[in-house]
């Protein structure tokens, strides 16, 4: 203690004299507690609050807390106060001097301080707190405007810094929870000299606080708000702008590099998608501070939140170099997983997906199950964009097996329960796909959108519609009135194919006022990331009204789809499907070219075109088979390109084939959802 020592030969020493320790331990074993402060006031010129506050620290350092709150309890508060204000008012002229009156201030400061401890330990948490809250509210009433800089290095400062930080934590113990975000606040909004250490401890504590407390608090008061500042609305930006600048502060190097600040920003940040913040932040500290592999990583799962997945496997490349970490198996998954969403990227999938679990075979269960699934998600992936017939069945085949692989690793996984109940459903194996789905929205309580979808549709696939849209009703009642933008979509549907088509049109009524709705409330929900948007009514309308002959309806439709996309080849191949119904057979194969022109591989347009081609006679039936055969190229679970072709083969004399085509329409109608199952993923 400044101005009171306490020496290796165990003296306490003060004023000029000493005390021996071991006399002083002496009379209090022996209960002598008025003869103890006798010496001390004697020995070291101290007057009675003093020596009360030597006896109680001597007490609390030997672990005799109850003890040494008996005589924290005798020393008076107000004495204390008033010394210290006579300090403040001669500071200025004895900034290098502590001795006299300003020495008995601190030690009484920190025995108030010290009882504050003897509560918390004594499980008396609330009285610690209010202890603690006393020594606060008297430092600031005796330094209204901020403790002054000639304080920073005493002891009186160092007692005032471990009470700023204790505070918080105290009420936060307590569960007074209000108090404890009043107390953080006072902390860093008070001029209470804190060096950059505790200021950063300060800040970081608030952060947890805010973030996984539970608790929401009410925004900063504005009063204490600059002109022209930034104010947090909420707890999670509140924790951002304290994080961030821990953040700044690690980078001027004013504060120790604490790994846990990244992980707690990180999270923040994801929470609220700005994953590309955290990715400037990363940007800005210190080379050397965090490892450049373990930089890089962090740097593509943030360029990966944003969809910028090119530049993410370019840094993961980086980290995967021979003379970096190439056995990484955290950076061969995040590899692969990328890769996985991208069909010509599906080959470098495969291949690091294999690295990381031949990595990881002997190492960890939950590794190896991650390994498996994002390989199946690889070869899943590679089979849609494959060629050939045989390689797509192989591929096909090996992502099921991977993907069963895994979930008998990990069967609570309910990302892999829900892919590989979409791989079931794929592969027309629908009464596996129907089990999962039911255990998907088991594990996930029903919350999760896609799978009420993806239940829905099984049993479209299964004609049983009736059943399906009665799923779809109950996944309305269970979800947010903005989110109902697909399952209106998918009712819709369900009551096309159930021949309701007034039904059909009265959903499709309801969904765009739904859509329009939100457009005028400017919601915060993303209308793309929910996959319907105003185009896709329009254009559901155009092709039902299309269906019921009704002409001009079905135009009035499809002018208001090219007011959202003025050309488009789903737009286009709707209305050549309009001419084709009229007998206008010219104009319609014209705008199924044209519907090509604006996307090449556009299946429905290759179909009507092998259609018509079919219809012409045999001169054109290598034109019919070569536009059916890319169509089923693109889609082999496309049942009108298999009937079609069919049609084609019966034409051409080829018999054998035409049955195997007929055969493969008619399994594939019985099996076919209302959309398509990829529509989910």
């Amino acid at each position: 203690m400044s101005g009171v020592v306490e020496r290796e030969e165990r003296q306490i020493c003060a004023n000029g004299g000493c005390v021996q320790t071991d006399a002083i331990e002496a009379k209090l074993n022996a209960g002598n507690i008025d003869d103890a402060e006798s010496d001390l006031r004697q020995g070291l010129s101290l007057n009675s609050e003093e020596a009360r506050a030597l006896i109680g620290r001597l007490e609390y350092q030997r672990g005799n807390v109850e003890a040494a709150l008996r005589v924290f309890e005798g020393i008076d508060i107000e004495a204390a106060i008033h010394n210290l204000q006579s300090i403040s008012m001669t500071k200025k002229s004895h900034t290098h001097s502590e001795s006299g009156p300003q020495q008995g201030a601190n030690l009484v400061l920190e025995a108030i301080y010290l009882k504050t401890k003897s509560l918390q330990k004594l499980n008396r948490i609330n009285d610690a707190a209010e202890e603690c809250k006393k020594v606060l509210d008297a430092v600031e009433k005796i330094f209204p405007h901020g403790i002054p800089d000639a304080f920073v290095e005493t002891k009186l400062q160092e007692t005032i810094s471990r009470a700023v930080e204790l505070l918080p934590q105290l009420w936060v113990e307590a569960g007074s929870y209000e108090e404890a975000v009043s107390s953080y606040r006072r902390a860093l909004l008070t001029q209470w000299n804190l060096d950059n250490d505790s200021c950063a401890r300060i800040q970081n504590n608030f952060a947890v606080f805010l973030l996984y407390s539970g608790v929401q608090v009410g925004p900063p008061a504005t009063s204490k708000q600059i002109d022209g500042t930034y104010a947090p609305k909420n707890n999670l930006e509140e924790a951002i702008l304290l994080l961030m600048i821990l953040m700044r502060k690690f980078s001027l190097g004013k504060a120790k590099w604490d790994p846990a600040v990244v992980e707690h920003l990180t999270f923040a940040l994801s929470l609220c998608s700005q994953t590309c913040v955290l990715a400037n932040q990363l940007e800005e500290v210190i080379p050397g501070v965090i490892h450049r592999v373990d930089l890089w990583k962090m740097l593509a799962l943030c360029c990966n939140g944003i969809n910028q997945n090119k530049t993410a496997l370019d840094l993961l490349k980086k980290a995967l170099h021979k003379h970096e970490k190439p056995d990484d198996i955290t950076s061969l998954l995040l590899a692969a997983r990328i890769c996985s969403e991208d069909g010509f990227l599906a080959a470098q999938g495969i291949e690091y997906a294999r690295r990381a679990l031949d990595n990881c075979k002997n190492r960890n269960k939950h590794l190896k199950g991650v390994s498996l699934r994002v390989l199946g998600l690889c070869l899943g992936k590679q089979a849609i964009v494959s060629s050939s017939d045989y390689e797509r069945s192989r591929l096909q085949s090996e992502a099921l097996k991977s993907l069963e692989e895994a979930f008998e690793l990990e069967p609570e996984n309910s990302e892999l329960v829900f892919e590989l109940a979409i791989q079931y459903a794929m592969h027309r194996n629908l009464n596996n796909a129907l089990r999962l789905s039911k255990q998907y929205i088991d594990v996930t309580g029903g919350s999760m959108l896609r799978g009420w979808r993806l239940l829905a549709l099984i049993l479209s696939a299964q004609q049983r519609f009736q059943e399906a849209e009665v799923v779809t009703d109950a996944a309305l009642d269970e979800t947010a009135k903005w989110d109902q933008g697909p399952l209106l979509r998918l009712k819709a549907k369900l009551r096309i194919a159930q021949s309701r088509h007034l039904d059909a049109i009265e959903t499709y009524r309801h969904l765009l006022a739904l859509i329009q709705a939100q457009k005028k409330s400017q919601t915060t929900h993303q209308i793309e990331d929910d996959r319907v948007n105003e185009y896709e009514v329009w254009q559901g309308l155009a092709n039902l009204y299309s269906s019921l002959a009704r002409w001009k309806d079905a135009e009035i439709c499809l002018g208001k789809a090219r007011e959202s996309i003025e050309c488009s080849s789903e737009t286009l191949h709707t209305e050549g499907t309009i001419y084709q119904r009229r007998g206008e057979i010219d104009e319609a194969l014209a705008t199924y070219v044209n519907s090509l022109l604006v996307e090449a591989n556009y299946v429905p347009s290759k179909i009507s075109i092998g259609a018509i081609m079919s219809d012409r006679g045999l001169p054109m039936l290598p034109v019919a088979r070569t536009m059916l055969s890319d169509a089923l190229r693109l889609e082999p679970t496309n049942r009108m390109a298999w009937l079609h072709l069919g049609f084609v083969h019966k034409l051409d004399g080829r018999l054998s084939d035409a049955i195997d085509s007929f055969q493969a329409a008619s399994m594939l109608e019985e099996s076919d959802p209302i959309e398509s199952f990829n529509s989910i993923l």
